[in-house]
This record gives structure tokens, sequence and C-alpha cells, in this order.
């Protein structure tokens, strides 16, 4: 999926892999994780399959930088995911898979887990609101405006998501204390 999001911003236009890296993490981060590292490997891996290209920019008294941009086999690629049938909801979740047997630990451990949960909730809602104009200043740049549209959708997607998930996360934890509460021993 990682090489989708990088051809997905280089339809956009051209951009270095700094560049790719810090539109990514205004934008793609919300919901999909991933280290410069990965970004870079992910470019040479595009850049072997054709569906990339990038070029050498000489600079004077920095490290020439590379830019790159998508290819017709890579808008193709980029399409053909797009159209594929079957992604409409990822059925896999850790977070659900441990609180299913979170059974096996003890009730304070638990509520700490679930304090953790908020936690998280609460970091991605602070940092949406730092990055959420990003959405409007995107907008400007972006020559069709339908796609910044899409990038706003999504962005509200995991601002509401991460709503419901410490909303969730309370409701567990209000739960657990109460159980505490009744038998304190268990």
């Amino acid at each position: 999926m990682l090489k989708h999001g990088i051809l997905g911003l280089l339809s956009y236009g051209e951009m270095t892999g700094y560049e790719i890296m810090h539109v990514f993490r205004d934008s793609l981060s919300h919901f999909w994780t991933a280290q410069t590292s990965q970004i870079y490997r992910e470019l040479q891996t595009l850049k072997n399959k054709g569906w990339v290209i990038d070029r050498c920019v000489p600079q004077t008294g920095k490290p020439d930088k590379n830019i790159f941009s998508i290819t017709e086999s890579g808008k193709e690629e980029l399409h053909r995911w797009l159209l594929e049938e079957g992604t409409v909801v990822e059925a896999n979740s850790p977070l659900l898979m441990k609180t299913f047997f979170r059974g096996e630990l003890g009730i304070d451990e638990n509520i700490e887990f679930f304090q953790r949960v908020q936690a998280y909730g609460d970091l991605f809602l602070a940092n949406a609101k730092e990055t959420g104009g990003n959405v409007e200043e995107y907008q400007k740049i972006v020559v069709d405006p339908m796609r910044a549209l899409y990038w706003k959708m999504t962005f509200e997607y995991g601002v509401m998501y991460m709503h419901m998930l410490r909303e969730w996360a309370g409701k567990c934890i209000l739960e657990l204390e109460a159980i505490k509460n009744e038998y304190p021993n268990h």
C-alpha cells in the first residue's frame, strides 16, 4: 500500500523524496504510517518497476537532489489499484485482537491499556488540529479541486474515527473501574 500512496502523491506532481516524506507526514500519516527510510526504499522499488523516474538536479553548496515523477505505467498501476475490488474495509485489527484476549491480564493493566488508547487518540487529534489547515494549503497547490476534496474527506474520517476510538476506550475504562470497585480482589 505504501507504493500506491507514493504513486498517488506523485500523480499530483513531481517531488523530491524529502517533499514526499513531508506531504506524507501532513496527509497520509493520519491513516498510514511510514518511516523516511521506507519511503526512500519504496521509491527505489517503484523506479525499478518503471513506475517512477527521477532526475538529478545539481545544487551549489548542497548535495544534489533527485526529483521523482510518475510514469505512464505508474499512473496505470495507480488506476488499477484504485479500481481493485475487495479493499473496502480492512477486517484485521491488532487493537481488537488484543482487546479480545485482555481477560488474560489484570484490570489495572487493562485500564492502563485503554488509557494509552485514549492518549493516542488525544495525540492524533492534537496533531490533526495543527495539520488540518494543510488540506486548505494543498487545495491551493492542486490544480483539480476534486483531488483536494478527497484529501479533506480522508482527513475528516481520521478525525471522526479517533473521536470514536477515544469514546470507546473511555467506556471500556468506566466498565473496568466499576468492576474493580465492586470486586476489589478481581
